[in-house]
């Protein structure tokens, strides 16, 4: 199944792996990547761009398939070197960049002189077109139903991805709520190149998460998410807590992020993912997670999709049409 990402990129299937903090490290990375979609790494779960190279550099030693890198800029209490961050994916040869957060405009000539095809994620067709005139080659276009920053707009995929085809001229990949190959389809068929699954990837036999936490992902529905930091103009999306509802009870007390930063700091929820218990802090997953029902390997998972879209299309779909 060849389309304009897999083109652009290099890659054999039309899936792209979500560039998860604390998730997006170089087994999962790599098993993605072999397996023929695109493996993203995150810069910012190393703790410093010479971490990020020993990374790339150990990613490389388990696949020579393309894979990407994420560099995620947003407000942060402390200050975070992007610059170096970004000198360090260049000099690394990677030629495959996805931005997240804030406007990547100031770090685009740099990335363009080295070659590199970057997407940008984005929540709103304002933003993507945004994204376009500054030199993004694509977009990864995120709904509603995704697991972390959800953006302000509320839009849901099956608006929000049409919306963005239509106005631009780059590939759009469709991202949040995707999981298997009936949402690959509907995405193909709402005009994007391909998918962004985060939440699935992370319930996989390579992914560094905790078990515990892959198998509360099998268990919860779609209905175990909630939004937290909405007051702050900050949404995101993250797994149904005690911690999360007492957060949310914080906001409509009033609270600042003076008070409700401790609760939800980074180092907590990376304890989630290391040591499985659920409470231990706040922790990003998608609505999606109520259509998991397994932890594959990741070959396993994207050589199920494929051949399940491949039926979807040449049999119920055409079988729809005579």
């Amino acid at each position: 199944m060849q389309t304009a990402i897999t083109r652009l990129l290099g890659i054999e299937h039309p899936i792209v792996q979500g560039g998860m903090q604390w998730v997006g490290r170089a087994e999962l990375v790599s098993a993605v990547s072999n397996a023929g979609a695109l493996g993203v790494l995150t810069a910012l779960t190393q703790p410093t761009p010479e971490a990020l190279h020993d990374e790339i550099r150990r990613t490389r030693s388990m696949t020579d398939r393309p894979f990407a890198v994420n560099l995620t800029i947003l407000p942060t209490l402390k200050p975070v070197p992007y610059e170096a961050y970004r000198d360090v994916i260049i000099e690394s040869g990677i030629k495959i960049v996805e931005t997240a957060g804030n406007n990547p405009a100031a770090h685009m000539p740099a990335f363009k002189a080295a070659g590199i095809k970057v997407i940008h994620k984005c929540t709103t067709p304002r933003h993507a077109v945004k994204a376009e005139q500054i030199g993004a080659d694509a977009v990864s276009i995120d709904g509603f139903e995704c697991a972390g920053h959800v953006g302000e707009s509320d839009l849901p995929g099956l608006i929000l991805i049409p919306a963005t085809v239509a106005r631009l001229r780059i590939p759009v990949i469709a991202s949040g709520g995707f999981g298997d190959a009936r949402g690959l389809v509907a995405a193909l068929a709402l005009g994007a190149e391909g998918i962004n699954m985060g939440t699935r990837f992370m319930c996989t036999q390579e992914s560094p998460v905790h078990e515990n936490i892959k198998r509360a992902i099998v268990e919860n529905s779609e209905t175990d998410t909630c939004l937290i930091l909405r007051s702050l103009r900050n949404s995101n999306r993250v797994a149904r807590s005690a911690l999360a509802q007492s957060v949310i009870d914080m906001e409509r007390a009033g609270a600042g992020i003076d008070q409700i930063g401790p609760r939800i700091a980074g180092a907590k929820g990376r304890r989630v993912y290391e040591e499985g218990d659920t409470e231990a802090g706040i922790w990003t997953v998608g609505m999606v997670q109520g259509l998991i029902d397994d932890i594959p390997t990741c070959a396993a998972l994207i050589q199920r999709i494929m051949a399940e879209a491949e039926s979807l299309v040449r049999d119920r779909l055409c079988g729809l049409v005579g």
